[in-house]
This record gives C-alpha cells, sequence and structure tokens, in this order.
C-alpha cells in the first residue's frame, strides 16, 4: 500500500505558488496557464499527458509574490484528436504558458497566440515528416511562419541523424549563420561560450521584427541529470538554471506572447520529482519575467 501523501504546511506569511483561479468572461488576464496534454504523437512512448497536472502539484512547494493577474485555463480536452488552436486562442492574457504534452503542443500554441516568429530551446530539429512530436518546427514553417522569424537554441548534433542534419542543410539551416530558409541554429557549444540570456535576447529579438512571438521550451534540452523525465535528453545538455534563465528571458520580452514547456513524461521522473519540480520552476520564472517587463 502506498504511504499517503503528508499535507504541505500552511503559512500566512509564505503564499505558495499554483491554485490560480479560472478566467472570467470580459476579464483580461496577466498571464494564463494552459494545460495542452498531447502524447499519443510522440515517436517515444510517453505518459506527457500526466504532467501538466504533476506540474500543477509542483507548483505548491513554491513561492510567488506578485500583484500580476493569473489564472488557470485548465486544460484543452484531447488536443491530441483535436486542434487546440482555437481553444488558445479564446485566453484572453497577455501571455500564455502552456504545459506540454510532448512537443506537438508547440504548434496549436504558436498559431492559437498569433505567433510570427519562434524561438526554440530544444536538442532537436523538429523538422521531421508527418505530424509527431518531432515535426513542430516543419508544420510552422509550413503553415507560413518565415525562416527567418525562427532561432534554434541547444541543438545537439550527436541526437540529430545525419539524414536530419542533412534535411537541415538542404532548407538552409545552418548553425548560427542564416542562409536559404533562414533559420538560424545554435549548436550545444555556443551555449557554453555565450550566456543563455543574451542569446535568448538576440533570439526574440531578431523573431520580433516578424511580429509577436513563441518561445518553446523543450525540457530535453537540459542535462539528463536533471532531466530523466524527458524521454530524450541526453548527458551534457543545458543546466537546470540556464533553463530558468531562458525562461525568465522570455517571459520578459515584450514581443513574447507564449512559452510552451514540454516533453517532460511525469510518470518516467525520478522519485525525487526532479524535471517536474524544474518545469515548475520555468514557470514561475515566466511569471516573474512578465512582472518585470
Amino acid at each position: 500500500m502506498t504511504p499517503p501523501v503528508p499535507a504541505l504546511p500552511h503559512d500566512p506569511l509564505w503564499p505558495r505558488a499554483g491554485g490560480w483561479p479560472a478566467p472570467v468572461a470580459g476579464e483580461r488576464a496577466d498571464v494564463a496557464v494552459a494545460g495542452i496534454p498531447t502524447f499519443r504523437r510522440s515517436l517515444s512512448p510517453t505518459r506527457a499527458d500526466l504532467t501538466p497536472a504533476a506540474v500543477r502539484e509542483a507548483l505548491r512547494r513554491y513561492s510567488l509574490d506578485t500583484e500580476l493577474h493569473i489564472v488557470d485555463a485548465g486544460d484543452a480536452t484531447d488536443p491530441d484528436a483535436v486542434d487546440a488552436t482555437d481553444w488558445v486562442a479564446a485566453i484572453d492574457a497577455r501571455v500564455v504558458i502552456a504545459l506540454g504534452g510532448d512537443n506537438s503542443a508547440t504548434v496549436p500554441v504558436a498559431r492559437g497566440r498569433g505567433a510570427a516568429g519562434l524561438v526554440t530551446v530544444d536538442a532537436h530539429h523538429d523538422l521531421r515528416d508527418g505530424i509527431s512530436n518531432g515535426s513542430p518546427v516543419r508544420e510552422l514553417v509550413e503553415l507560413g511562419m518565415p525562416g527567418p522569424a525562427i532561432t534554434q537554441l541547444g541543438i545537439e548534433p550527436l541526437a540529430n541523424s545525419r539524414a536530419y542534419r542533412d534535411r537541415a542543410h538542404e532548407l538552409g539551416i545552418t548553425v548560427i549563420e542564416r542562409a536559404e530558409l533562414g533559420i538560424t541554429v545554435i549548436e550545444r557549444a555556443e551555449l557554453g561560450r555565450r550566456p543563455i540570456v543574451e542569446l535568448m535576447t538576440e533570439a526574440i529579438d531578431r523573431a520580433a521584427r516578424f511580429g509577436p512571438v513563441h518561445v518553446d521550451l523543450d525540457v530535453d534540452a537540459c542535462d539528463r541529470s536533471v532531466a530523466p523525465g524527458c524521454p530524450a535528453s541526453v548527458p551534457g545538455g543545458i543546466s537546470a538554471l540556464e533553463l530558468r534563465a531562458a525562461a525568465r528571458a522570455a517571459g520578459g520580452h515584450p514581443a513574447v506572447v507564449s512559452v510552451d514547456l514540454t516533453e517532460v513524461d511525469a510518470a518516467a521522473d525520478a522519485p525525487d520529482g526532479r524535471t517536474v519540480r524544474l518545469m515548475a520552476l520555468c514557470v514561475l520564472e515566466v511569471i516573474s519575467g512578465v512582472a518585470a517587463r
């Protein structure tokens, strides 16, 4: 028999994060949290659909003292079967933070928020054929997002096959330099040489020339030691602190209208819940960034 989870202590001088109210019609929020629990089309077996609820529970372990109006829009109903774009579009907030779900959640969130540019922190190019968690960047390009409006940070060369690297080059993707299609790719080595906040700010500024920006924070860009709940995380990824810094930079940029956090399988996390807790902290970093605008 599983022992009961002890109740968290109550301290009126230490307000807990999370537990935000549902949206009220006609009332614009500063930030809305929304679950997009995609998982069925994942290339790796996953229960990422369990993650939004797990993150909401983890948020209660942290404190957030802010005067921002924050709401929780709940979860999109079966987003793997139904396009969640319209559901996202109906959320009335300055910034939407989407809790994935696998990386296929990026498409309906970016489209629903009317994003014209995209910045990803991800180990993968996500340019595969078909519709899966390996295809959102290709889908957005095919839906009309200009290549020069897209920047990818954290690409892991050894986690992308030669065929897909060749495809990236055929599409004009290069490391740092903008080429034919114009997608800028910043590999892991570059992240080691320059602060991630600097790179994020440059990437968002570039995307903002085209209009509102969506930021995709794929947690599997992190080192596997801090993200064991990500099926595709690898040793040598970015640190938890770097991902948190990227999240805060995204929230703080006035051009950013939405941020998603994806690729965490709550059922596969370490016993201490470190991956889910990192994702929850990134939610709070985005909110802190919005508060500092």
